[in-house]
């Protein structure tokens, strides 16, 4: 196993890991945004006011997304161990 194959498998890790974080981190960065403005206009100044509907928008977001950010990572992990041999 050279240098170069360690390189491209954690490149794909990573690649991996930011595709199946992206959808859920935007989904709390879009309620966190719309939670921000309703504050400023309404002068509501409560800093804990924000985490509930993240909290619930992050569970909704993996309940929907959860299995195809499953499959994505476990098609990696048998991509990974089904070339086991050609790592040794």
């Amino acid at each position: 196993m050279s240098i170069n194959d360690v390189v491209e498998i954690a490149n794909q890790a990573l690649w991996i890991i930011i595709k199946v974080s992206a959808p859920v981190l935007l989904v709390s960065l879009v309620v966190g945004l719309i939670i921000s403005i309703f504050q400023t206009a309404t002068s509501i100044q409560e800093q804990t006011l924000t985490f509930v509907p993240k909290i619930l928008a992050v569970f909704l977001a993996l309940m929907l997304l959860g299995h195809w950010m499953l499959t994505e990572m476990s098609g990696f992990m048998a991509d990974l161990w089904s070339d086991f041999s050609r790592y040794i």
